[in-house]
């Protein structure tokens, strides 16, 4: 594609910026719903986003376009997809919480922070190497996050 027809699309490179976002949580879309459709409750949900998550910023190029230029400092506007994915988090740990699967001193908004700032870590690290966004990595973090999550200790 030339950039005579990028500037006919789009008007500026924060414009770009937004559509690479919007396509990369577009493409995300069917990640989300199978994950809250996910047997086992809504922690199991939450451990199987994370999973797929880092499976779509490996494999599709849109998805990591997308939080890459989300974590850009110097856009105007960015951050959509990583707001996106900390809303998504919260929620579903709020459905954990009601479901009666998060344990009663967790806070889910706290809970969503770490594990956002941990998915977004992991996935930030795996840009220089993908063995940080490996199943084994992925298995350390929730050996640590879950006990501590779950009401069962």
């Amino acid at each position: 594609m030339s950039s005579g027809a990028l500037h006919f699309h789009f008007p500026n490179k924060d414009a770009l910026a937004a559509a690479v976002e919007a396509a990369a949580e577009f493409a995300l879309a069917p990640a989300e719903q199978s994950a809250r459709g996910a047997e086992g409750g809504g922690l199991q949900g939450l451990v199987a986003a994370v999973g797929r998550l880092m499976d779509a910023v490996s494999d599709d190029p849109v998805v990591r376009a997308g939080f890459r230029l989300g974590g850009d400092p110097s856009r105007k506007s960015g951050a959509r997809l990583r707001e996106w994915w900390y809303e998504w988090v919260r929620n579903a740990l709020v459905r954990a919480r009601a479901d009666g699967e998060l344990a009663e001193d967790v806070s889910a908004e706290a809970a969503a922070v770490v594990i956002v700032a941990a998915t977004l870590g992991l996935e930030t690290l795996g840009a220089a190497d993908r063995y940080w966004r490996s199943a084994e990595r992925l298995v350390q973090l929730w050996s640590f996050a879950l006990p501590r999550l779950s009401p069962v200790r």
